[in-house]
Formats: structure tokens, C-alpha cells, sequence
């Protein structure tokens, strides 16, 4: 997102509260490196997918899809680490930032759950960028109720046969390896769901549909006719799905708030300058008190989210907790937050703050979606909502 008048990139304040360590200001100062290297301005925009498949491998020839994929499957994802990617590529630019993201999610079940084969097979090609991942769980008819899934796979003798479609699926199209889950029906709902790698050669695998959004990023649906794989390729136990799925997105569930944040800090940071040389009645305007009470409202909120994202992050990093209700949390504060800031952050820009091109404009594209991917916002508030409710919770 940045241009020849950009600034140069987000504070580090943060880093000194007590949720990080010395490997990650190590970790900043290696992205800070990375953001002023030229990678992410040499982003083919017109073409998302040649534009993905670079910035993939920039983060990889760079070493900083280490934190998304656990060094390729060789040391535990570090939640901190992939918060703080995130963020600062989101300051940046969104596109680097998607990239980064589905390297982890895309892989992340297969780093807990695959066979040693699959992950020497997979791992260390996300890692060096050489692959991409997806990770397709949704479907027209279930998307957060993912109980209502169709799509479905069958045991036929050492093989899985798949069939049914997937949407919605980020890296649809253009990922070599796609996590796939589908309903093998050991049990009703969503215990009879299992997890599988399915890799874009597969015979009976096709795209259906790419699919574009509003902040442009590789979308598709995928399709499964008469698909058979080995199965070898399943990951866990049949019927284990659907808590596969749980536990990969409960490592990167803070990791969005984090993307949110890195949005959110940039409009804020663009606002802050824009508003300190904008003549207005006499003055500036941000001199004007209305103005300064934006801001105030803007960074407490930003500050707010940060301290539940990496509380999240910490949690699972150095307690070894659940963090199921702190990530929603998380998820839910910071994204909806990061609309408000966006939101205001266009407003103080005025007229030149919805021109298409201007840095507001596309972080107002780039937001709308985080509120949405990964459990909206109402599906967070469900979640946190039963955390609560569970008998044995107990409420600091």
C-alpha cells in the first residue's frame, strides 16, 4: 500500500510490554528489513496470481515463512511471531499480508495432524515459498455452520474418494496443496467430518469458479468429481476433522485481529499526517478539537485490541493454554475496531479519502473482510458466549 509519499512503517512501543522477547524485536527488525527491500512495491497488482506466487516466494527466499509454518513443520508455530508478521505486512501491504497467512493456515493441519511423510513432503516447500496452501473448510450452504457440510469422502479399499464442492477458498486456484475436510459420516454433524491433503494435480480435482472481491485476493471454488487419493493422505483419525479444523484456526484466529491491527495502525498513521498539514479555517485540522477527539478514540482502541490480540498470542505461546475464548476475543475487538478507525480515518481524509487508489480507500476495501473470514463477528460472540457457559470455566 505504500507510495513515494508512504511513511515508514508502524512504531515498535509494543514491543516492549511484557507479552514478547528478544527473538521477536530480532523478528521486527528482519521484517523492517524485508518492507524496505523492495519486494512488496514489486507486487504485479494487475496479476493476482503472479503477484501471490512472488511475494510468497520473497517471504520464503527472506526466511519469514518460518513463523507461519513452524520452520516447516520443524519447531512449533510461534503465535507472537505470526502476530507480529502479519501486523506489520497488513501496515504495509494487505496482498503480502494474505500470502503470508494462508502459507500457515493452508499447512497448519498438516504440521498437527499429517503423517511424517506428508510433512517432509509438504512442509519445507511452504516454507521456502516454492508451494502455496489453502485450506478449504466452507461451502455455499456451510459456512459457519459447518455441520451442514455436503462435500464428502468415501473408503473404497487403501483409497478416499472425494466428491462435492468447496468456496470461498483463498489461494483457490493457484495453491499446489489444499487442506480439504469432508463428510465421511462416522457420526451425525460434525464429528463426522474427517480432514485430507489434496494436491492441485489430483485426477478428479478442478476449479469451479475464481471468485473476486472487493479487496482483490485469489478466491475460488473448487470441485471434486470422482476424486481418489491415498489414504495416507488423511490427516488424524476419520471423524477427527472438524477438531482439526478448530485447532488450525485457533493458532491463526489472533493472527487476524493482528492483520486488523496492522490496518488499523496505518489508517491511523495516515490520518495523523494528513491531518497535521491540511490547512483548515485558519489552522489545521488537526488543530481542531473534533478532530483530536477522533484520534483519541482511535489509538485507545487500537491499544485496546492490541493488548487482547497478543494477550491471545502469549497465552498459547508461554502458558500452553487454551485460547479459544481470548482469539475470539480477539478476532471480534480488533476487527471491529479496525472498521471504526478506517472508517474515520476516510472521514478526516474527506473527498480524497474514497478516491479509488488512496491509501483509505483500499484499506476501507481491505478491513470489510476480516469482519467476515475465519468466523464473523456473530460467530465470535457465540464462541466467547459458550466458553462462558461451559461448567467448569472459571471467570477472573
Amino acid at each position: 500500500m505504500g507510495g513515494p509519499n508512504s511513511l515508514s512503517g508502524p512504531d515498535r512501543d509494543f514491543l516492549d510490554w511484557p507479552f514478547f522477547d528478544a527473538s521477536h524485536k530480532v523478528l521486527a527488525a528482519k521484517l523492517d528489513d524485508f518492507t524496505v527491500s523492495g519486494a512488496l512495491s514489486a507486487i504485479d497488482h494487475s496479476d493476482l496470481d503472479v503477484g501471490c506466487r512472488r511475494i510468497v516466494r520473497a517471504l520464503g527466499e527472506a526466511g519469514l515463512l518460518d513463523a507461519a509454518t513452524g520452520a516447516g513443520g520443524e519447531t512449533p508455530i510461534d503465535s507472537r511471531a505470526a502476530c507480529l508478521t502479519r501486523e506489520t505486512l497488513a501496515w504495509h501491504e494487505g496482498l503480502a499480508d494474505f500470502a503470508f497467512a494462508m502459507q500457515g493456515l493452508g499447512t497448519g493441519a498438516i504440521g498437527l495432524s499429517g503423517t511424517e511423510e506428508l510433512r517432509r513432503r509438504v512442509l519445507p516447500k511452504a516454507r521456502s515459498g516454492e508451494w502455496l496452501s489453502a485450506f478449504a473448510l466452507s461451502e455455499k450452504q456451510a459456512g459457519s455452520d459447518v455441520a451442514a457440510m455436503s462435500c464428502a469422502a468415501r473408503k473404497e479399499g487403501g483409497f478416499y474418494i472425494l466428491d462435492g464442492e468447496k468456496t470461498w477458498i483463498s489461494n483457490g486456484g493457484i495453491a499446489d496443496v489444499y487442506t480439504v475436510f469432508a463428510r465421511t459420516g462416522e457420526a451425525p454433524g460434525t464429528r463426522g467430518i474427517s480432514a485430507f491433503v489434496i494436491f492441485a494435480d489430483d485426477p478428479g480435482f478442478s476449479i469451479a469458479e475464481r471468485i473476486e472481491v472487493i479487496a482483490p485476493h485469489p478466491l475460488a471454488t473448487i470441485r471434486f468429481e470422482n476424486c481418489r487419493i491415498p489414504a495416507s493422505r488423511l490427516l488424524g483419525s476419520p471423524g477427527e476433522g472438524f477438531k482439526i479444523a478448530m485447532r488450525t484456526l485457533d493458532i491463526f484466529r489472533a493472527s487476524v485481529a493482528a492483520a486488523a491491527l496492522g490496518f488499523a495502525k496505518r489508517a491511523l498513521d495516515e490520518a495523523l499526517a494528513h491531518a497535521k498539514t491540511r490547512p483548515m479555517f485558519g489552522a489545521h485540522l488537526a488543530d481542531l478539537q473534533l478532530t483530536q477527539a477522533a484520534f483519541g478514540d482511535m489509538a485507545t482502541g487500537i491499544d485496546a485490541a492490541a493488548l487482547l490480540t497478543y494477550r491471545a498470542a502469549w497465552r498459547r505461546d508461554v502458558q500452553g493454554l487454551p485460547t479459544t475464548k481470548e482469539a475470539a476475543m480477539a478476532k471480534m475487538a480488533a476487527t471491529e475496531t479496525a472498521q471504526s478507525v478506517i472508517d474515520r480515518a476516510v472521514q478526516i481524509f474527506g473527498g480524497r479519502g474514497v478516491k479509488s487508489g488512496e491509501i483509505t480507500e483500499k484499506l476501507y476495501r481491505e478491513i470489510r473482510a476480516l469482519r467476515i473470514y475465519e468466523g464473523a463477528t456473530e460467530v465470535q460472540k457465540l464462541i466467547i458466549a459458550r466458553e462462558l457457559l461451559k461448567p467448569e470455566t472459571r471467570h477472573a
